[in-house]
């Protein structure tokens, strides 16, 4: 099953296909380069970059379920994935699965575009999807210190679960929940 189309403003928000994979790869590369994405992403600008272009078509087929924003000129200017996390497994950090539910990855948005519900559109089209599959609640997990990552996590419903993610060399990363509506 495909996510409709949906537009916002001049941008168009949509899942990605498998063979845009390239694409994905360099928005990917884009967001690393972000003054905080020390804080917001689990690896770096030069893990991402030394991968394989197999790795890259294997995730863009077969991993989360990515959407975009793309401007006008076909540029990708926003991104939110959406893994499915099934009860009785365990997630990335090692941590019991409960109950079936969504996990918001790889949040970004290109710095002229952030500001104006871009953000909040792509999470709407990620939850859309999500519930879609019945997931009971969509989670994501943000740095203590990404102030801007937690204002809007909380304008867009989200609220702090009590669940912390050890982090070495860094502070618990915090897990953020949004119920099913």
């Amino acid at each position: 099953m495909t996510a409709s189309v949906v537009t916002f403003g001049d941008c168009v928000i949509r899942p990605v296909r498998a063979e845009e994979w390239r694409a994905s790869k360099e928005l990917r590369l884009v967001a690393l380069r972000d003054p905080v994405a020390h804080l917001a992403y689990l690896d770096t600008y030069e893990e991402a970059a030394a991968r394989p272009d197999a790795w890259w078509r294997e995730r863009t087929a077969n991993g989360a379920r990515q959407f975009i924003a793309e401007a006008p000129d076909g540029s990708w200017v926003g991104n939110v994935a959406v893994l499915i996390e099934e009860a009785g497994t365990t997630d990335w950090a090692g941590l019991a699965v409960e109950r079936r539910q969504g996990h918001l990855v790889g949040v970004y948005v290109a710095p002229g575009f952030r500001g104006n519900g871009l953000t909040r559109a792509l999470f709407d089209a990620a939850l859309e999807w999500a519930w879609g599959r019945g997931v009971e609640r969509v989670r994501l997990v943000v740095h203590p210190e990404n102030a801007r990552a937690l204002g809007f996590y909380r304008k867009a419903g989200f609220v702090e679960s009590g669940v912390t993610v050890p982090r070495a060399d860094e502070p618990d990363e915090l897990e953020m929940v949004v119920e099913r509506p």
